[in-house]
């Protein structure tokens, strides 16, 4: 059969999608593709309602310790009414890490379990080991969380305090990460050996 005899190409994929094999998979192609749609967004749902203050201070271990300090600082009020919450500190907001940082809040589950921090005692025999893993991540991504609302090139240094524009100046130079300074902001600072800048230095040196 000549190209001219052939049917016109809409005819074709019409008769083949009038077969009974081809509308079935065509059925459950369309299904799947559905099914993921709502998969993805149930997982979204899901992924968003564990960002939520709510979600975080669900516990009493949250509730009762934490979450009763943060409500004393700038984080939680302030003058524009611009609130960060617990996830806009502790949770990435590119996906890769976002996952990530999920999977290994995984384990916290078992903790909470165990009962590993379920009095006020026993968090504060942690605190400092808690504060500590908290700081390590955030000096691996340059305080990443921190950059996600504040940002160097945008700070208007003569509305700031002489101690402030000196120290901003120093670290823009030196190639400080917020995190250095700018600890036990939302919760009480911990007691503990090191803080965030020796931290910094032991992991230099350990490269």
């Amino acid at each position: 059969m000549s190209d001219s005899s052939k049917p016109a190409l809409p005819k074709r994929v019409w008769a083949l999608l009038k077969q009974p094999r081809a509308g079935i998979s065509l059925l459950v192609m369309f299904a799947i593709f559905v099914a993921g749609i709502i998969f993805w967004g149930g997982f979204n749902t899901a992924m968003e309602a564990t960002n939520t203050l709510e979600f975080c201070t669900g516990c009493h271990e949250m509730r009762d310790t934490v979450y009763q300090e943060y409500k004393k600082t700038i984080h939680y009020s302030n003058r524009t009414g611009v609130r960060a919450i617990c996830s806009d500190c502790h949770v990435p907001k590119d996906w890769t890490h976002k996952m990530i940082r999920k999977i290994k809040a995984s384990g916290e589950v078992w903790g909470k379990i165990t009962g590993v921090i379920d009095t006020p005692e026993k968090f504060e025999a942690l605190r400092y080991e808690l504060g500590k893993r908290t700081w390590t991540r955030m000096l691996a991504t340059d305080s990443l969380e921190c950059r996600n609302c504040h940002h160097m090139d945008a700070m208007s240094l003569t509305l700031q305090t002489e101690k402030a524009q000196r120290r901003h100046a120093k670290a823009k130079t030196d190639g400080q990460t917020c995190i250095e300074c700018h600890y036990g902001i939302a919760h009480k600072e911990p007691v503990g050996p090191d803080g965030p800048a020796e931290l910094k230095a032991k992991l230099g040196a350990a490269k």
